[in-house]
């Protein structure tokens, strides 16, 4: 039954409902599978920098303690010159490093003293001329520690590496060569003991490019590195082995070198890219899967609802068009009704316009009565206003009056505090004459010395009587200024009496002129009230007679719009009956469920 009804979608509506759903899975799944890759790049290159980290300290960590053995044999050798003392070393060395020969060869022949010692009994052939021994030579060329002479020793019947050192004079020729020999298994065992990935390769590569370890024995010392590796497809032999470490991704393969810590050998790694992948291509798989049953559940979905729209198209289709019948009923009966309605409200109109005349008439004669109201007002407000103005004035005259009091009663204050300075004054003039009088007494105990300064008292003394004498006439004049002070106080105290009588008198005349005065405004207020609700009621009148006319003017374009309303309803009703039309020819055209 579902199927059907899928089927009957057009096209259009079809795609409308599956396209978006999968342009999302596509974007959900592209952006997946980007992020994913990214992610998986980058963590193959931290696998592959730690795979050769960890290769290149643990080769180094092995090789450092054969080095520390080999130095202290040099020590010994340089401060004994004894064969017998190296050798015990070369013994000891040996001892803490079972996979290693340690040997040493002064450039003299046994001839002149010299010797060539080892720790596993190798020697030298009788005469041998040690300076055209390869170990020799890259020793002396290093100045220094030397490694990567790798090759196959007859003596050790094995492929093996020589690390060697020149041991020099204080003159810096060169006294002997030491050095010690190891297997290259310990390389090749160091690298493939750990892998990156299931199928990684990771080898050691001398100085010339060719293998010191490789899976393939047979590729050891004998093939280059560069004529197995895709590498070589981007970078030159040179350039790759340059001394930087390189960790990089190229055609779907990932590679990796970096030098050795303190050797000129470097370690390779390189491996498919797939091994990283394989879980991920199983989890993007299963992903893809998701997404497309989504979609497809997402599109089920959506027709489900489609068809469920329609049908709910169809039953809206049925109710609008029953309803359109309903309105272009209801119409017609509004429009018989509004034109009723208008007759009447012209009749209203007519009989407004009789009222709003005679309310005009009582007007005019209101405001007759109105304006004598207000002359008797007026004149009345202009005596009450004279008559504030001369209260105003005696208030004004009472506020000098009291201000003048203020200043009289501040200024014998004032004078108390001069009373205070002048008792200031004798006191310090008091103090002065004690203490000239005790400088005269010092002076005269002092005899011919104290005599100027008894001179400077006499004067200090006579200045304080001075300063005594002058306060007397200060205090003299201050005791007539406060007798005038008090004078004028009780002078100006009794005016004020006066002014205050005054005041009162001109309060009660202003309360009886006040009482005139809003009996004469009561009076012009209800002529004015009267007139204003004349006025007011006019004015209603007016306002009713327009609202009449807007209501007569509006319930005629009512009638107009009830008519376009019912043209409007007939469109609508034809409109219905299409829509109907076309539902009931879809049902036609569906297969029998």
């Amino acid at each position: 039954m579902k199927i059907k009804k899928f089927i009957s979608m057009s096209p259009k509506q079809f795609l409308m409902v599956l396209v978006p759903m999968v342009v999302v899975g596509l974007f959900v799944s592209v952006s997946f599978n980007k992020v994913t890759e990214g992610l998986i790049r980058k963590n193959v290159i931290e696998r592959a920098r730690s795979y050769v980290d960890s290769v290149n300290l643990s080769c180094d960590s092995y090789l450092s303690g054969k080095v520390k053995s080999l130095e202290m044999v040099n020590t010994v050798a340089l401060s004994t010159r004894s064969r017998s003392a190296v050798e015990r070393c070369l013994m000891d060395a040996a001892s803490v490093n079972a996979d290693t020969t340690f040997f040493f060869a002064t450039v003299e022949d046994s001839s002149d003293g010299g010797f060539f010692v080892s720790s596993d009994g190798w020697e030298l052939d009788y005469g041998t001329d040690i300076s055209s021994m390869d170990w020799y030579q890259t020793a002396v060329d290093a100045e220094g520690l030397a490694g990567g002479l790798a090759r196959y020793d007859e003596h050790f019947a094995d492929n093996v590496m020589f690390l060697t050192e020149a041991v020099y004079e204080d003159d810096g020729s060169v006294y002997a060569v030491s050095g010690f020999v190891v297997a290259l298994d310990y390389f090749a065992d160091a690298t493939s003991g750990v892998l990156i990935s299931d199928n990684s390769i990771s080898e050691t590569i001398n100085t010339d490019g060719t293998y010191i370890s490789n899976f393939n024995k047979d590729y050891v010392l004998s093939e280059k590195y560069f004529d197995h590796s895709k590498v070589s497809k981007r970078f030159d032999e040179t350039e790759y082995f340059d001394g930087d470490e390189k960790f990089l991704i190229q055609d779907d393969n990932y590679y990796a070198v970096k030098r050795f810590i303190n050797y000129p050998w470097f370690i390779v790694a390189e491996g498919p890219v797939s091994d990283f992948t394989g879980d991920f291509n199983k989890w993007f798989s299963i992903t893809i899967f998701v997404t497309i049953l989504l979609i497809i559940v997402c599109v089920v979905l959506n027709m489900v609802s489609m068809d469920k729209m329609k049908k709910a198209e169809r039953v809206l289709g049925d109710k609008l068009h029953a309803e359109t019948l309903n309105l272009a009923t209801a119409t017609k009966e509004n429009a018989a009704t509004s034109q009723d309605q208008s007759a009447s409200v012209k009749e209203m109109v007519a009989t407004m316009e009789d009222t709003n005349t005679l309310s005009e008439s009582i007007s005019v004669k209101i405001k007759d009565v109105s304006a004598v109201a207000h002359k008797t007002s007026s004149d009345v407000i202009a005596g009450v206003s004279s008559l504030e103005q001369n209260v105003k004035k005696l208030h004004e005259i009472f506020d000098a009056n009291q201000n003048t009091i203020k200043g009289i009663k501040a200024l014998g204050e004032k004078i108390e505090n001069i009373w205070d300075i002048v008792t200031l004054i004798n006191s310090v003039a008091d103090q002065a004459k004690i203490i000239a009088f005790n400088a005269e007494l010092e002076a005269s105990s002092a005899g011919e010395a104290g005599k100027n300064f008894h001179i400077v008292a006499t004067e200090i003394r006579r200045l304080a009587d001075g300063i005594i004498d002058g306060t007397k006439e200060i205090k003299s004049r201050i005791n007539e200024i406060q007798q005038s002070s008090d004078s004028l106080i009780l002078a100006s105290e009794s005016g004020t009496e006066k002014i205050n009588e005054g005041c009162e008198s001109a309060k009660e005349l202003e309360l009886k002129f006040e009482s005139i005065k809003n009996a004469s405004e009561i009076t012009a207020t209800s002529a004015e009230d009267i007139t204003s609700i004349i006025q007011q009621q006019a004015v209603a009148s007016e306002q009713m007679l327009a609202t009449l006319k807007q209501i007569a003017t509006g319930v005629e374009n009512f009638t107009q719009s009830t008519e376009n309303i019912s043209s409007a309803a007939q469109v609508v009703q034809e409109i219905a009956q299409e829509l109907s039309a076309q539902k009931n020819s879809a049902n036609v055209e569906k297969p029998n469920e």
